[in-house]
């Protein structure tokens, strides 16, 4: 066979070029319309989310008259801050923001420590007893004492209205700690522990200086998740606390928005009719919500990426 003859078998076999299909009109709407789709219902989650909060906020500056006849909407309307001036100049109101922000640290504090400790523990396979006393652990989520022994164990122990009564009762949470250990199974390996074994660490070394830093993201996360629990929290300082000085800012708001007590949170005995001290009761009540929420605000956002790594490496093995 002559080259000739090669080459002309080898270009007809080649195949010929076309031109690229195009693809149906269905597939070719699916992703722009699924895009529409996606970005129209964030966007409703974000406003159905934050209009709420910047409704408290503007209320919070508006006449209060302007807001029950339905005025406010997008911007305040008789622009006032007496509610504010109300809050800050109100005793009450000042000792219990110091009060939450006491109850907050020391709880969270006593929290991650105690879980993180706790959850290190139980990851360990050479713990005696581990199985029994996760079992322990988790027969808590489903079978409860109930509110009436709960007061008698807090009693009994004599942390009836003190700052004990708040932060001991809840401090460590048995689903967190169930994050907590999942994090350590999965992220601090057996022969890391080994080493540091043969340069002549000690457990609590080894926890100290080897696990503690590695877990950055884990602690980041229960600190988020405690200060958002914690400043928040009142039932129980409702439960166990008598004397109103030692009320948090939380309990303080629940007894403006439940019970109306205008005159114990915002001094409004001086007040000479009804309809005024209903006017400064609503002044107070969206000025103390901005007053309560602003701190996490602050706070969070700079966790945010801290508590969504955290999250995800407790739950995926590496």
């Amino acid at each position: 066979m002559t080259r000739t003859t090669v080459a002309r078998t080898s270009t007809a076999t080649l195949p010929t070029s076309r031109a690229p299909r195009r693809a149906p009109l269905r597939s070719r709407m699916a992703d722009p319309l699924f895009t529409v789709m996606a970005t129209g219902l964030l966007v409703a989650a974000i406003i159905a989310i934050l209009y709420p909060l910047y409704f408290i906020l503007i209320a919070s500056v508006s006449e209060p008259s302007q807001i029950l006849n339905g005025n406010v909407w997008l911007w305040p309307k008789g622009f006032t801050t007496e509610g504010y001036g109300l809050i800050f100049s109100d005793p009450a109101i000042v000792r219990g923001f110091a009060n939450s922000v006491l109850y907050t640290l020391v709880g969270t504090t006593i929290s991650v420590v105690s879980i993180l400790c706790a959850a290190y523990a139980l990851s360990r396979k050479d713990l005696f007893g581990r199985t029994f006393f996760m079992l322990l652990f988790i027969i808590t989520m489903f079978i409860d004492g109930g509110l009436i022994a709960r007061y008698l164990v807090v009693r009994d122990l004599g942390m009836l209205d003190s700052i004990w009564a708040v932060v001991l009762p809840g401090a460590i949470g048995v689903w967190n700690l169930i994050i907590a250990r999942a994090f350590f199974e999965n992220n601090v390996p057996e022969e890391l522990r080994d080493a540091a074994q043969l340069d002549g660490a000690n457990d609590f070394r080894f926890f100290l200086q080897v696990v503690l830093p590695l877990s950055k993201p884990l602690i980041f996360l229960m600190i988020m998740i405690h200060l958002v629990g914690n400043w928040n929290a009142f039932f129980d300082a409702l439960i166990f606390l008598d004397d109103e000085n030692k009320y948090p800012l939380q309990l303080v708001l629940r007894n403006v928005l439940i019970q109306s007590d205008v005159s114990s949170a915002g001094g409004s005995g001086a007040m000479d009719s009804y309809a005024a001290a209903q006017r400064i009761g609503e002044l107070i009540k969206y000025g103390m919500i901005v007053v309560s929420t602003v701190p996490l605000l602050i706070v969070l956002p700079f966790m945010q990426k801290h508590f969504t790594k955290g999250a995800l490496l407790g739950a995926v093995k590496s």
